[in-house]
């Protein structure tokens, strides 16, 4: 316990001086076998087994690029490039404010409801911000909106695309502790509604309070309803026969992913969206983004192996159980321990560094790992609106140059006040999670 600590120690300070999070955790976890594997000799020195710490080192290299189950990884990513240069998400937010933008607060309500329809396809937060950023908060301001509203909106809405499925995050989380990709895409699903519903019902009763920071617009007849509406259908009918075949047992994660990937660009060609040159970029940004994905979870494997080598796992899950503590104690000091960390790095850092350790004592504990997975995934989501690190604000008010971290900070609480909410009612009711896997496998 004692050494796994100090690589803790160690590893935090590395992130907290800049070096890269994969440079990191590969340097500690392999100096941390250099030390659990050495051998205290007669002469006083410390010989190691450098061999078999390297050989170890490149065979988890090997094993992770070489992963059938993570292909499905870079087709998602390619999916929702495609998507997204077929302009997805004009459409969505056209769509929700031709429904919702009539009435007060009908914008963030749209905004909402448009990040998490096109969070679920794009898989990333901090990209759905940059990208409904551009879109809704003009268009909000054109309207009068309050800043704090408009802003914290879009931040808020945008972290729910790391659980609606397909979720990139999930699949990294079911593929470190051998959970199932398709139950935990249906364990998301559920939550990932919920919390698009406690944001609106956040917006409501901020606009109740003062119903002069969201002035309504204007309503839209049923024609203009009915083009913004046939506008997405290619992309629902896309979404729906992907998660529904991944759901039925139709086709793997991996092959829904392949036919997502190939129906994304058949959606950007439809919509003469793609040209020789943009379908290059598109290329080389799935594959930079997938080989820095592949590269933390090199990485984090390094590391994890690393803290399993030192037996810290059964010391903790041993003292656990010594201690006869209530079970749900010990996932609410897991849960601040989430929110601690959220405070001084990413979400992605958080689950690789965090899970190893976590998940054996979760287990022991007998909880179920799946239903763990969603907690964590939305504890990770409150991180990203959390100050006074939270990466969906920093990277709005990066966009938008009349925006302050402050400004949006001010705006995020109530919205916040809905995730702790929504955190709250998956522990205390594990079947919001569990019903839909449980019925389906």
């Amino acid at each position: 316990m004692t050494v796994a600590l100090a690589g803790f120690a160690v590893l935090l300070f590395l992130i907290l001086l800049r070096m890269p999070l994969v440079a990191a955790m590969g340097l500690v976890g392999f100096f941390g076998f250099a030390v659990t594997q050495g051998l205290f000799t007669e002469t006083g020195l410390w010989e190691f087994n450098w061999k078999g710490i390297v050989y170890l080192i490149a065979r988890t290299a090997v094993s992770v690029t070489q992963s059938y189950e993570l292909s499905v990884i870079p087709l998602f990513l390619l999916m929702g490039d495609f998507v997204a240069q077929g302009g997805l998400s004009k459409d969505l937010y056209r769509l929700a404010q031709a429904y919702f933008g009539y009435k007060r607060g009908g914008l963030a309500v749209a905004t909402i409801v448009a990040c998490g329809g096109f969070s679920s396809v794009c898989g990333s937060s901090l990209a759905t911000t940059a990208t409904m950023g551009r879109i809704a908060y003009p268009e909000m301001k054109r309207l009068n909106y309050a800043t704090h509203l408009a802003s914290a909106s879009i931040s808020a809405g945008s972290t729910l695309g790391i659980l609606i499925p397909p979720s990139v995050i999930l699949i990294i989380y079911g593929l470190m502790t051998e959970q199932s990709i398709r139950e935990l895409f249906a364990a998301g699903f559920l939550p990932g509604l919920l919390g698009i519903v406690l944001y609106v019902a956040a917006v409501k009763l901020v606009v109740w309070r003062n119903p002069n920071i969201a002035p309504a617009g204007a309503r839209e007849d049923r024609r203009a309803k009915w083009r913004a509406l046939k506008n997405v259908y290619h992309t629902v009918l896309l979404f729906t026969v992907i998660m529904g075949g991944i759901y039925f047992g139709v086709f793997t994660p991996t092959e829904a992913a392949g036919i997502g990937a190939f129906g994304g660009f058949l959606i950007s060609l439809f919509r003469r969206a793609l040209s020789v040159t943009i379908l290059i970029d598109i290329l080389k940004n799935t594959a930079v983004t997938s080989v820095k994905l592949f590269s933390l979870l090199i990485g984090a494997l390094i590391f994890s192996r690393f803290i399993s080598n030192t037996g810290a796992v059964e010391e903790l899950s041993a003292f656990i159980g010594a201690q006869q503590v209530n079970p749900y104690l010990v996932i609410a000091l897991m849960m601040l321990v989430y929110v601690a960390l959220g405070m001084i790095l990413e979400s992605l850092s958080m689950i690789l560094l965090t899970v190893p350790l976590f998940f054996p004592v979760v287990a022991q504990l007998g909880f179920d790992l799946v239903w763990f997975g969603i907690l964590v995934v939305v504890i990770t989501e409150i991180s990203l609106i959390t100050p006074p690190v939270g990466l969906n604000v920093f990277v709005l008010s990066s966009i938008i140059r009349d925006l302050t971290p402050k400004q949006i900070f001010r705006g995020v609480l109530p919205f916040w006040c809905a995730d702790i909410a929504r955190l709250l009612l998956l522990v205390a009711f594990p079947a919001v999670s569990l019903w839909l896997p449980g019925l389906l496998y």
